[in-house]
């Protein structure tokens, strides 16, 4: 299969740097921008999908605020469709979500039905048309039990999928599987990542509500590490 080049693709020229194999799912949360700070000499390219979360534009911002930090491409995927036709309190609203410690009752209402499997493969034809081996994801031990599609399971099922389907043997990398979230922070500190230019708040606004579950779960995390009282 023939590979796009740069210009064909609209990305700068690093996009073509061999040396770098990796596409990072990158949704300017802490967990992702964590995973690019990370394997960042290895990326190629990130890429954010927009699908109409009521958290989106806070996200996206941070996303390409890394990305230009680290001079890494960036790309943004609208998907409204997921929007118009799915269900999940995520797409519905602030007052949609609960306000709730993070568990399996109160957060099952923002699960936004086999979103990682759509970007995975979405990402999965990104890596084969740049000559990429491996798709990343910033899924943690603390999602599997309210997200499938975070699992263990999940991921070695998709990572089949997507060598199966790809010509040059994509695979999916997920090394934060089995981590927590405040395992994670403490990879970012050592990395520097300072985690105000990133957002978690599932209600999105102005400013984080520091209620719902998402919130919460990133307050514990900081603390765990020191960087909040």
């Amino acid at each position: 299969m023939e590979e796009k080049s740069t210009k064909d693709l609209g990305l700068p020229s690093v996009a073509d740097d061999k040396s770098r194999d990796k596409i990072v799912i990158l949704s300017g949360g802490m967990d992702s921008v964590t995973l690019l700070h990370d394997y960042a000499d290895e990326v190629r390219l990130a890429i954010t999908f927009d699908y109409g979360a009521n958290h989106a534009a806070n996200e996206i911002k941070w996303a390409k605020y890394h990305c230009e930090l680290l001079g890494i491409p960036h790309r943004v995927i609208p998907m409204g469709f997921i929007k118009a036709d799915f269900k999940s309190s995520l797409l519905e609203g602030a007052d949609a979500i609960p306000d709730a410690d993070y568990a399996l009752d109160n957060l099952k209402s923002t699960v936004v039905p086999f979103r990682n499997g759509i970007m995975i493969a979405i990402a999965a034809g990104y890596a084969e048309s740049l000559g990429a081996t491996t798709v990343m994801l910033a899924n943690h031990a603390g999602d599997h039990a309210i997200y499938p599609d975070c699992t263990p399971q999940f991921i070695d099922a998709m990572n089949d999928a997507v060598l199966a389907g790809t010509y040059n043997d994509v695979r999916l990398y997920a090394p934060y599987t089995h981590l927590s979230k405040s395992d994670i922070v403490a990879i970012g500190v050592k990395l520097g990542i300072d985690y105000d230019t990133t957002w978690s708040c599932y209600k999105g606004g102005d400013k984080p509500c520091g209620e719902c579950a998402t919130c919460r779960e990133r307050e514990q995390a900081l603390r765990d590490n020191g960087l909040l009282k």
